[in-house]
């Protein structure tokens, strides 16, 4: 059994932990390279714009392997799995909620076998797409659906669960209840990019709110991903940062997208993405990656940045933080 996070043990036999690297070194004070898009990527591959791609972890599993290799490749220590939609309310939209648990397991064993000992893996848990306010969806369906996929994905031992691009915080709540009850470190990150300040997300959401709840139900990170450009998530960190002592996950998007004959199009440049990494890691950022219309080349360009170069070494020195 290897330590996996402060509290909580793994039979994992082999990953990043295996050379010394763990969740419960990714705390505030480091700085953490995530990955970038994986939707962005698969479309350059041939993906449909809509297509539930997180089918192919049974049908293009090399495909998969190709995208997260590339992350890899590119720097990045910690790498999510394929299974944003991988919920069975989700995958009901394309008659695949039966083949759920075949989707997660085989997402942790593509990322684990990209990952090598050079990555953590993450388990990836993105929103139902049901409204919960309209009554689309029940309380008890969300848990259903999430406790299903958590347990699929616990099956094949990542190192930590992620909930990302969450609106509802009563949805985030159950999905990190869900992944909670695996015993694994789980990482819950919102979208905020709604409201007269575009500080809230589409359902009311504050930084503030989504901290305090999800710290006090037990989380281990609390971040915000997508909807914006990197150098708006710059307030947003600092105000997570501020209303909670766990790790800030951040996933920026390229920018905000504009749509050229039905194809969205980021103008962010990879250079102009890694400007921001050192104000991020000032704001209080433990975890950097990209979201929506990032690729290899912004991981890359992070990797390149000495902020990354300074926090590692501190991490790995003695004593360091």
């Amino acid at each position: 059994m290897t330590e996996s996070a402060a509290g909580y043990t793994s039979s994992r036999q082999l990953g990043a932990e295996d050379y010394g690297m763990r969740f419960q070194d990714c705390q505030r004070g480091t700085l953490t390279l995530t990955d970038g898009a994986w939707g962005t990527e698969f479309q350059k591959l041939g993906a449909a714009q809509g297509a539930c791609t997180d089918e192919w972890n049974l049908s293009r599993a090399d495909l998969v392997r190709q995208v997260a290799e590339s992350y890899v490749a590119a720097g990045s220590r910690v790498l999510l799995t394929n299974t944003f939609r991988s919920n069975p309310i989700s995958l009901a939209l394309y008659g695949l909620q039966d083949r759920a648990g075949a989707m997660n397991r085989a997402g942790v064993k593509l990322s684990r076998q990209a990952a090598g000992n050079a990555a953590l893996v993450f388990g990836s848990i993105g929103p139902s797409g049901k409204m919960l306010v309209t009554k689309e969806v029940t309380p008890e369906q969300l848990k259903e659906a999430f406790s299903c996929q958590a347990q699929s994905l616990v099956a094949e031992q990542p190192d930590a669960i992620l909930v990302e691009t969450m609106t509802d915080l009563v949805e985030a709540r159950i999905a990190a209840e869900a992944a909670l009850g695996t015993g694994l470190p789980v990482i819950v990150s919102f979208v905020f990019d709604s409201g007269k300040n575009r500080d809230r997300t589409i359902m009311g959401v504050s930084p503030e709110q989504a901290a305090t709840s999800l710290t006090s139900d037990g989380v281990h990170a609390i971040g915000a991903n997508c909807g914006r450009g990197i150098r708006d998530f710059i307030p947003i960190c600092r105000r997570l940062a501020a209303a909670t002592s766990l790790p800030i996950w951040i996933k920026p998007n390229a920018g905000l997208p504009e749509m050229v004959g039905g194809v969205a199009h980021y103008k962010t440049t990879p250079e102009e993405f890694a400007a921001s990494a050192q104000e991020l890691s000032e704001a209080g950022a433990s975890f950097l990656g990209g979201c929506c219309g990032t690729s290899p080349e912004f991981i890359r360009a992070l990797a390149k940045h000495p902020v990354f170069q300074f926090k590692s070494e501190a991490r790995q020195a003695p004593g360091g933080s």
